[in-house]
């Protein structure tokens, strides 16, 4: 194992994986889980955290012209995101003292400060049973040895996954969960406001475009 992968490993595990994609077949709604929205056959559900007032997101839906393979590529591609992503100020990955994480700063509209996360994820692509699936899964690295700048505030609790696979034709079926919590004196409604948008475009990079009529 490399020392990249022993990392990785601290922070993501085999089960951490199958939880995800196993959500293509039986979707773990149970405990509280409402549903949101559902647009062009897109299902969005919440999970309200009684602790941060913030809700939790899953998704799950199908991308009638993309291969999951096309999906994972496009979703891990740092460079591209900058393209398409106004908000983006900041994003790359790099070494932290020996650890390669993700850098990522966020504007936020004035007066509010911006944030940045630092995080790690990893990519499977993964045989189960003959199923080809595609896993991606983001967590929030505090322990990441990157200085803060003073006028940005951290985000601490992050995180992503993703799971795809083919629609048994042309396109993908995609799962995705999601929660960031931003932190700062920022009105619930407005950070939950955020976070759907986020869930629906920004965090799932542009995997949701077509699904909302945008474009790269």
């Amino acid at each position: 194992m490399s020392e990249d992968r022993a990392v990785m490993s601290l922070m993501f595990t085999d089960e951490d994986f199958q939880d995800a994609w196993k959500e293509l077949d039986e979707p773990q709604l149970d405990g509280g889980w409402e549903l949101f929205t559902e647009t062009m056959g897109v299902k969005i559900y919440r999970l309200y955290d009684k602790e941060t007032g913030l809700y939790e997101y899953k998704v799950f839906g199908v991308l009638a012209t993309c291969t999951p393979e096309l999906c994972a590529d496009v979703y891990m591609d740092l460079t591209y995101r900058k393209h398409w992503d106004e908000y983006v100020k900041e994003l790359h990955e790099k070494d932290f003292d020996g650890q390669s994480a993700i850098y990522w700063e966020v504007k936020y509209p004035f007066p509010l400060s911006n944030r940045d996360y630092v995080y790690v994820r990893e990519r499977r692509d993964l045989d189960v049973d003959g199923r080809k699936i595609w896993v991606i899964l983001a967590r929030s690295s505090p322990q990441t040895a990157c200085a803060e700048k003073s006028s940005v505030l951290r985000v601490r609790d992050y995180k992503q996954s993703v799971a795809m696979e083919s629609d048994g034709s042309s396109g993908t079926k995609v799962f995705m969960n999601y929660f960031d919590n931003p932190g700062g004196m920022i009105p619930t409604w407005l950070v939950n406001w955020a976070a759907k948008m986020c869930c629906m475009v920004t965090s799932t990079d542009p995997l949701c475009l077509p699904l909302l009529g945008g474009s790269s």
